[in-house]
Order: structure tokens, then sequence, then C-alpha cells
């Protein structure tokens, strides 16, 4: 009996869960062994099913998944598999520094998805073909992000979510002046703490004073 690649599903979303979780249930090579709903229940389920592959969101509660995957891979030998429904760079890089084997869009073929899982558990890297256009792209037009200041990294919007939060802003506060949603928001933090290499509120703020972005 051929041992089948075990996988473990962390989405905020119980529909979304049920869903991808569906749908490997047609590849008789994997295996669903455990869900979470944020990145801190992630690691924990990590721990104790080790999984060969996990597919991984990126805005979740609690701890984010650039933060879990990056703990994941880590500390154990556990493949993550970044997915998302962003498809842009800002999302993209930070997941590979993170220490991600894969980056798969959640607009994917159900079938892109399966071979993402296939090629990460036999140590391969995956990106979806948009992502993988997206950094041909990013390498021929020289942004390659070779810029000495981390903070020219960031999108205009992610500078307004650093200067809003620094200043004191909750989540809330913040989606509410900038028309986006508090997931919205917190994507767009867990995206700049990734590139700036912040850990908490506390080093965000430092961050800020230092950079001139806030005065005290």
């Amino acid at each position: 009996m051929v041992n089948k690649i075990t996988v473990l599903i962390v989405d905020d979303h119980t529909i979304v869960r049920d869903g991808i979780s569906a749908l490997l249930a047609l590849a008789g090579d994997i295996e669903v062994v455990g869900e979470a709903a944020n990145g801190s229940e992630a690691i924990e389920k990590v721990r104790e099913l080790n999984p060969d592959v996990v597919l991984m969101d990126v805005s979740m509660p609690i701890l984010g998944g650039l933060e879990a995957t990056r703990r994941i891979c880590k500390e154990f030998r556990t493949k993550v598999i970044v997915l998302t429904q962003y498809d842009d760079k800002e999302y993209v890089f930070p997941a590979i520094e993170a220490g991600a084997s894969g980056f798969i869009s959640k607009v994917a073929a159900s079938a892109e998805l399966t071979t993402g899982i296939r090629s990460v558990y036999h140590g391969d890297s995956y990106l979806s073909p948009s992502i993988a256009k997206l950094l041909v792209e990013d390498y021929r037009t020289g942004d390659k992000r070779g810029n000495s200041d981390p903070y020219q990294r960031l999108t205009a919007r992610e500078r307004d979510v650093l200067k809003l939060i620094a200043e004191g802003y909750t989540t809330q506060q913040v989606a509410d002046m900038l028309v986006v949603s508090p997931k919205t928001v917190e994507g767009h933090r867990t995206n700049l703490m990734a590139k700036l290499g912040l850990r908490n509120r506390v080093e965000l703020v430092k961050y800020a004073v230092r950079k001139g972005i806030i005065s005290i």
C-alpha cells in the first residue's frame, strides 16, 4: 500500500477548509489529517500530527500565516504551501522569505492544488503560473528588492497602515479610515512587519519613530 501525502489545512473560514478538503478527497494519494483556524493552532496541529504539507492562509486572527509559516519551517520538517486570495508580489516575497515551498492562488484550478502538494512533498518548489509570471516580470524590470532600505519595499497602502498603527489606532479604526476590511488591514500589517523584520507592535512604533514617520 502506497503511503498517502498527509495535509493540514489552515484557514480561518470553515467553508474554505471544507471546500479544500472535499477537493483533496478526490486525489487518491492525498489525505487531509487535520484543520486549523489560525497560525497558533496550526503550529500545535503540526506538532501533534506531523503532516507532510501544510496549506496556509495568510490573513488570520491570533497569529498570521506568514509568522506561522516561519515558525513551522524553522521547527519542523513539514513543507508549507501558502494558499491565498492575494497573488501579487507584496505577498509572494514575504511568503518565500518565511520559508514557504509553494504559493498558490485560491482562484487556481483544483488540479493545480494537487500538483503543488505533490511537488513540494517530493522536495521541489511550486508557484502558480500567475505567480511565476510576476517573478519573471519583476526580474526583467530590475526590481529585485535590492534596495538597502526595506521601507522602500513597502507599498503605499502598507505605509499608510504602518503610520496609523504606530499612531495608536486599532485595526478596526484603521479599516474605517482606509475604507477596507479589518482582515485586509491585518494582511497589510503582517506583510509590512515581515518586510521590516519587526516582531510586535512595540518594535513597529519604535521603527516609526526612528524613521520619522511619527513623532513623540
